[in-house]
């Protein structure tokens, strides 16, 4: 270059930034790698966890059910023990009435029965007296 005098302007070699920000690039590049490896083995404990939560599940599920089978062998054998001294009662004696159970203390209680597909439906909310007339303008799609 040549400044204003005429001279010639030697430009001093000045220090490049590359090596610095190599060095930089291959750490960050390793703490990436790093992070990845670290996030495979929480997924892999993870998934561990879970199927040993699943295997308890399964195993107190299993007995919940035999304690649920139990309970219902034991209720079926006291009801035919109940009928068969029932039946051996002599017909002079009255057999004594049982009073039906009382309802319970508490109102809308849920039932104690053991099947699963007794549930009760929900009650339907009250309709509008606005909803009547729209009833015939209603599309019935199956």
């Amino acid at each position: 270059m040549w400044n204003l005098t005429g001279d010639i302007v030697t430009r001093k070699p000045g220090r490049t930034l590359l090596p610095v920000l190599t060095v930089l690039f291959l750490v960050s590049y390793g703490l990436l790698t790093m992070l990845v490896v670290e996030q495979g083995r929480t997924i892999d404990s993870q998934r561990n966890l879970i199927r040993m939560l699943f295997d308890d599940s399964i195993e107190l599920n299993g007995m919940k059910g035999k304690a649920n089978q139990k309970q219902q062998a034991e209720a079926r054998a006291q009801a035919q023990a109940q009928a068969q001294s029932k039946m051996k009662t002599p017909p002079a004696q009255a057999p004594q009435m049982q009073a039906p159970p009382s309802p319970s203390p508490r109102a809308g209680a849920k039932s104690q029965s053991t099947s699963k597909f007794a549930k009760p439906f929900p009650q339907k909310p009250p309709k509008d007296s606005s909803d009547q007339g729209d009833e015939r303008r209603m599309l019935i799609k199956i």
